[in-house]
C-alpha cells in the first residue's frame, strides 16, 4: 500500500495558519463549533481555504480527479444532453455552470454546442473561489477561439434578473458544508468541533437545534426503522435554500446536476453508521478530516432524494435520475467516442479515449458510484434521462 507523503514545509505553514483561524474561532465561540462551520472554514476560508488557496485541485497533480478531467466525453455528452433545452429556448439562452473547476468542462462544452448550433447567449461560471477563477480564465482564453471566449463570464453571484437557460453543476454539492448528527439516548445530537488541552481538534456532541433536530426526524420517518442508538451521519438540511439562492432569477430551463451518492434509503443504510463523511489529498482517502486543514478536500455522498425534493420545492418538475453510465450512454456517449477516434492522430490516442470511456461508465470506476439528476421547468428535458431510468428508487 502506498504511504501518503507528509505535505512540505510551506505547506505546513499555511495549514498551521488556517488551523490558527479555526482554533480562534472555536474559542471565540464558548469552546465549540458546528461540524459544518469547521468545513465551511477548511474548505472557503479566504485564501486559506483548501478551494480558495492557490494549490492545484484537480488533475494528475492535485488531490482528486473529475469526469470533466478524466475526458473531453463526458463534457460532449452533458452538451448533447442540454442542447434541446438550449434550442427550445431560444437564441437568448443562458449557461451557467456552478464550480467551473479546471475549465475543463467548459472548454468542451462551449465547443460542442457550437457544433450542435446550441450556443448560449452567455456562458457564466458562479465560481467562489478567486484562484480557480483565474486558472480557468487562463485555460479557456489560450484554448478557446475568441467567438466562444467572449461568450464567457464569471460571476460573483447568482443571476438575480429573470433568465432563462440551463444550470449545471458536477460534484459541487458534496462540497457544501454539511451539519452532522448523532443519535444519544434516543435524542438528536449535532456533532460539534472543540479543542482538546493541546489545541488538537476534536468531536463535541451538542444537543441539535429544533430545525435540525426536525429535519432528521422527517427524514427517519421515511426509512424503514429508526436511527439507531450511536448512529451518526450528515443532513444538508439548507439544501432547499442552497438551491433556491444559486438558480436565482431563473425563470424555464432544466437543471443538471452529477455527483456522488445514494438515494435516500440507501444513504442512511443502518451499517453506514459514520455516515459518508471523508477527506482526500494527493489521490488518497483520509480518515482523519480534522487533519491538515486548508490542504485535503472535504466531502459527503449526496442524497439524492432531497436533491429531487428541493428541486421540486424551487417549482421544477423532476426529469430523471439514474447513474453516470446510463447518462453518458443515454446522451450518445458511443458516438462522442466515435467521433473523437476517427480525429486522434494514432493508436495511443485512440487506446485512451476507449479507457477514458471505461473510467467513466464501468461500475466499478465511476459509472455506477455518480448519478445525474434533472429537473425542467417550461422545457422538455426528459430524452436525456430515457435510459436505465432509478427514479423508482428515490
Amino acid at each position: 500500500m502506498q504511504t501518503l507523503p507528509p505535505p512540505d514545509a510551506d505547506a505546513l505553514e499555511h495549514s498551521a495558519h488556517l488551523r490558527e483561524i479555526i482554533q480562534e474561532q472555536i474559542i471565540a465561540a464558548g469552546g465549540s463549533i458546528p461540524f459544518w462551520k469547521f468545513m465551511e472554514l477548511a474548505l472557503y476560508a479566504p485564501g486559506l481555504g483548501y478551494y480558495s488557496a492557490g494549490a492545484t485541485k484537480f488533475g494528475d497533480a492535485g488531490d482528486f480527479v473529475t469526469s470533466p478531467e478524466i475526458s473531453p466525453l463526458y463534457s460532449a455528452c452533458v452538451a448533447d444532453a442540454l442542447t434541446p433545452v438550449l434550442q427550445q429556448l431560444g437564441p437568448d439562452a443562458q449557461f451557467m455552470e456552478i464550480g467551473g473547476g479546471s475549465g475543463a468542462f467548459a472548454e468542451t462544452a462551449l465547443a460542442k454546442l457550437l457544433a450542435n448550433d446550441a450556443l448560449p447567449a452567455r456562458y457564466a461560471i458562479l465560481e467562489p473561489s478567486a484562484d480557480l477563477r483565474e486558472r480557468q480564465r487562463e485555460r479557456l482564453q489560450e484554448r478557446l477561439p475568441p467567438l466562444l471566449f467572449e461568450l464567457v463570464e464569471w460571476l460573483d453571484g447568482p443571476i438575480q434578473e429573470p433568465w432563462n437557460g440551463v444550470l449545471f453543476a458536477n460534484e459541487v454539492i458534496d462540497a457544501l458544508p454539511t451539519p452532522r448528527f448523532t443519535i444519544r439516548d434516543g435524542e438528536v445530537f449535532e456533532e460539534h468541533v472543540a479543542l482538546d488541552g493541546e489545541g488538537r481538534f476534536l468531536r463535541n456532541d451538542r444537543p441539535a437545534d429544533p430545525m435540525l433536530a426536525s429535519a432528521i426526524r422527517n427524514v427517519e420517518r421515511q426509512l424503514p426503522e429508526p436511527f439507531a442508538e450511536g448512529y451518526r451521519s450528515e443532513l444538508l438540511a439548507q439544501l432547499p435554500y442552497w438551491l433556491q439562492a444559486v438558480i436565482g432569477g431563473m425563470q424555464d430551463g432544466a437543471m443538471l446536476f452529477v455527483d456522488y451518492g445514494y438515494a435516500r434509503g440507501e444513504y442512511y443504510q443502518p451499517q453506514r453508521v459514520d455516515g459518508t463523511l471523508r477527506a482526500f489529498r494527493q489521490h488518497h482517502l483520509v480518515t482523519d478530516v480534522f487533519a491538515f486543514p486548508g490542504l485535503q478536500d472535504i466531502t459527503a455522498s449526496v442524497d439524492f432524494t432531497a436533491l429531487a425534493e428541493a428541486g421540486a420545492g424551487a417549482g421544477f418538475d423532476f426529469t430523471g435520475y439514474c447513474s453516470q453510465a446510463s447518462f453518458l450512454l443515454g446522451n450518445r456517449l458511443q458516438e462522442n467516442l466515435e467521433l473523437a477516434e476517427s480525429r486522434a492522430k494514432d493508436d495511443v490516442a485512440r487506446h485512451n479515449l476507449r479507457q477514458q470511456a471505461k473510467l467513466l461508465t464501468l461500475p466499478s470506476e465511476m459509472g455506477e458510484r455518480f448519478q445525474a439528476i434533472g429537473f425542467q421547468r417550461g422545457v422538455e428535458f426528459g430524452a436525456a434521462f430515457l435510459v436505465g431510468d432509478l427514479s423508482h428508487r428515490l
